[in-house]
């Protein structure tokens, strides 16, 4: 039996990005703090099987393939014709175990206990830890406070034989042991879309099945439209408005689906993303006294605090965004509020999306359409990589930036940026829309030269001389700005 349980202050389930800031956080505010995690690393699903790992694949991808080389040249280097899936995981494997260790290596100056081992409650208060073989055993925990952070995991949907080598969830497609001669990825969302245009890239024929007929909807259509031609160009190939009835996967030969069309498609490898699923009934939440709603989730207040006014739950196991950068923030808002800091009170105002397609893409802030679903008179000014002349240098044909105004006074009020280094970029609207920045700021701004920052100059003088358009129609003629 377990000996008397180890004080804390707080205890943290699941050392993802949620909950090691939560950790991290808690500590910082002189806080004993326990951490709990099944995995014998830290870092979770962005650092181990998602979001640090694909972003390393794709540029290595990337490189590999020579992609930047022949927009550029104009040469096909063919490197990708020689690659092993040696040549490919390698860089990813070096990142993914330095970012992992950074990690732990904060904590522990931090002071916070890791306990490896699968946690769930004994009360509201104390939570036990089973640790794995060897050596076992278990370990009892018990805290004033406690962060639930334990992530989700892909939805494995019972059409498809996962015990099968060549058939993959998301997490499971990074350890395949040769790079495909082809890819059908089912679910056209941000993981199967960013996966199809990484193994695209290395020449891998790619298949993309989705129930929809729009990519990725949540983004500005003329985003969304622009990310698909880019796929289509690469030679992905989008099965819409179609769902996998069938699957026979043999032990050698091709994969072969049915679809509920009728239509019929073999391929070498699988990739099912049908979305991630919360594991918080394996926790004992009714023993905490915790309820979960229909899709399994936690529901929380805006601090993050469950029902049950001690615990609180960041990061997948609450639903939407579900992302590594929001739920660090999230687990910093929770820590906070738990033990009485106003260091960090709130969620940031506006959340960016990163996309690590090929081109990236990414937004903030209302697009087009949900500015005129909620009646704002809105402006827009686009600027194209092309007009730009560190676009030209690097030869982006299809990159663009997009901003989104208040009619009115020139407010910002959304950022929307397909192209290279578009996830570096939408931060300078970020950081615009955070202060309550217009049009005026960025004519005010001196960007370096060449860079793609100027694009927003651009798209700011676009704005405003349709705005002036708009004015001189409604006035008669052209009025000044």
């Amino acid at each position: 039996m377990p000996a008397t349980p180890a004080r804390y202050d707080l205890i943290v389930i699941g050392a993802g990005p949620g909950g090691v800031a939560a950790a991290d956080t808690a500590a910082l505010l002189g806080k004993r703090v326990a951490l709990v995690e099944r995995h014998s690393v830290v870092g979770g699903a962005a650092v181990n099987t998602g979001t640090i790992p694909s972003k390393t694949l794709r540029e290595t991808a990337l490189a590999i393939a020579g992609v930047k080389s022949r927009a550029l040249f104009g040469v096909d280097v063919a490197v990708r014709r020689q690659a092993k899936i040696e040549d490919l995981v390698r860089h990813e494997r070096v990142v993914k175990a330095s970012e992992a260790h950074q990690m732990r290596t904060l904590l522990d100056r931090y002071g916070v206990g890791v306990y490896q081992g699968t946690g769930r409650f004994l009360d509201p208060h104390t939570v036990r830890v089973e640790h794995p073989s060897p050596p076992g055993g278990c370990t009892d925990l018990r805290a004033d406070k406690v962060v639930i952070a334990i992530g989700s995991m892909p939805v494995r949907p019972a059409v498809f034989p996962f015990h099968h080598e060549r058939v993959h969830d998301s997490d499971e497609l990074l350890y395949i042991t040769s790079i495909p001669r082809s890819l059908g990825v089912v679910g056209a969302g941000v993981i199967g879309s960013e996966y199809a245009c990484t193994f695209a890239a290395l020449g891998v024929r790619v298949h993309l099945i989705d129930g929809r007929d729009t990519l990725l909807p949540f983004l500005d259509p003329d985003l969304s439209d622009a990310l698909r031609l880019a796929m289509e160009r690469q030679g992905i190939v989008f099965w819409w408005k179609d769902q996998v009835e069938s699957c026979r996967a043999p032990r050698s030969g091709e994969i072969e689906l049915t679809l509920k069309s009728g239509r019929e498609l073999a391929v070498d490898h699988l990739l099912v993303c049908a979305g991630r699923t919360s594991a918080a009934a394996a926790l004992g939440p009714e023993v905490a006294g915790l309820g979960l709603t229909p899709r399994g989730l936690i529901p929380v207040d805006e601090h993050f605090r469950t029902t049950v006014p001690h615990i609180y739950a960041v990061g997948d196991v609450i639903g939407f965004p579900a992302l590594a950068s929001t739920s660090s923030e999230q687990g910093r808002v929770a820590a906070c509020h738990a033990f009485g800091s106003h260091a960090k009170e709130a969620l940031a105002q506006f959340l960016p999306a990163g996309i690590y397609t090929i081109p990236e893409v990414s937004s903030v802030g209302l697009t087009e359409a949900q500015a005129r679903e909620k009646n704002v008179p809105v402006v827009v000014g686009r600027a194209d990589y092309d007009q730009n002349p560190r676009g030209k240098i690097i030869n982006d044909k299809t990159g663009f930036l997009k901003l989104v105004f208040a009619r009115d006074d020139l407010k910002l009020l959304g950022v929307h940026v397909i192209g290279e280094q578009a996830t570096e970029l939408v931060h300078i609207g970020l950081v615009a829309m955070m202060t309550g920045g217009t049009a005026d700021l960025f004519l005010a701004t001196c960007f370096n030269y060449p860079t793609l920052g100027d694009l927003y100059k651009l798209a700011s003088h676009d704005a405003i001389l349709k705005r002036a358009e708009l004015q001189g129609k409604a006035q008669g003629g052209i009025s000044r700005w």
